[in-house]
């Protein structure tokens, strides 16, 4: 299992960004073992594997966890607005598109070119996570005649991370190291759901939300705009168990694991919490398997080398998820 990496192998298979990890730390290692100051080079390499199998075996089993919740943050900014601050992108953050008395939505500004795009950029409040869907509601103009819906035709969704440099040009601040695919979005005022192809893991904590294609004109003007009322990315958090470094202008980046911390999923009742726990004891029950197809199938190598998934009992994963 250390000797072969199968826990580097199987977070590998499941977020490929990782292949940018230059190398792997382990923050406050109480009972963890320390590296000796001097040793063969054989004891190094040992030590340094049992390290990346501790980092990447716990990372595998918290991207597992079937806990999703929304992980965006904070609003950066949007490529425009109509009305700052009565349609700003903040107003996106909030699920009610009616708070107090006034309609809460951001609104881009008007355009006669239907084609012209919008961007929605916000900062996720993990520096690294894995997000699985993003859910947009349009916004429906009740008070205009008709209650036209400010949708767009498609929408499509990037992550990254900012640059170390702040003197870049505003669409140079980010790099994007995830694009995904175009989904197209009904006209309909409702929380409509992208669930992407596979779950991604965002190095840098960084989503924008690009808006393709102008539906909606406003019969005021007669120019064309996009209207949003909310926006929701659901995932996992990673943060404070694992953070990470980004070594600029390379990509790499250092993946950190705090020993003192626990990737603990969110449940709201007894009920709930009996279900989560049930839900991730069969989740790293799959991970065995995964680690058994993985060593048998990929690294060559079969149970008759006396490795049998009855090695790992279930006290070695329930530690983290009672």
């Amino acid at each position: 299992m250390i000797a072969n990496g199968l826990s580097k192998q199987l977070c590998l298979r499941m977020f490929p960004p990782l292949s940018r990890v230059a190398c792997v730390v382990e923050l406050n290692q109480h009972g963890v073992k320390e590296h000796p100051e001097v040793g063969s080079s054989n004891s190094m390499e040992w030590l340094a594997l049992q390290k990346d199998n501790r980092v990447y075996g716990y990372l595998a089993r918290c991207c597992m966890s079937p806990v999703a919740m929304d992980c965006i943050a904070k609003a950066i900014g949007a490529s425009s607005t109509d009305n700052i601050p009565q349609e700003s992108i903040d107003h996106t953050l909030e699920e009610r598109d009616n708070i107090a008395g006034r309609f809460s939505y951001w609104s881009s500004n008007g355009q006669i070119n239907p084609n012209v795009p919008e961007t929605l950029t916000y900062q996720l409040g993990s520096q690294i996570c894995v997000i699985k869907e993003i859910n947009i509601q349009p916004f429906q103009a009740h008070f205009q005649m008709g209650a036209p819906i400010y949708s767009a035709q498609s929408v499509r969704f990037k992550m990254g991370h900012q640059k170390a440099s702040l003197d870049s040009l505003a669409d140079e601040m980010f790099v994007w190291t995830y694009t995904s695919p175009e989904f197209p979005m009904a006209q309909e005022n409702r929380l409509q759901t992208f669930q992407l192809p596979e779950p991604v893991l965002c190095i840098g904590g960084i989503l924008q939300v690009e808006l393709l294609g102008r539906v909606q004109r406003q019969e005021m003007d007669g120019l064309l705009y996009i209207c949003i009322s909310y926006v929701q990315a659901l995932g996992i958090q990673l943060s404070p168990a694992f953070s990470v470094e980004i070594l600029d202008p390379s990509g790499m980046f250092v993946l950190k694991r705090d020993q003192r911390v626990k990737c603990e999923p969110h449940a709201t009742s007894d009920d709930e919490s009996g279900i989560l726990n049930e839900n991730v004891r069969r989740e790293l029950r799959d991970f065995r398997r995964v680690v058994n197809i993985l060593r048998g199938h990929v690294m060559g190598i079969g149970a008759e080398d006396g490795w049998d998934e009855e090695d790992y009992e279930d006290d070695d994963f329930d530690e983290d998820v009672a």
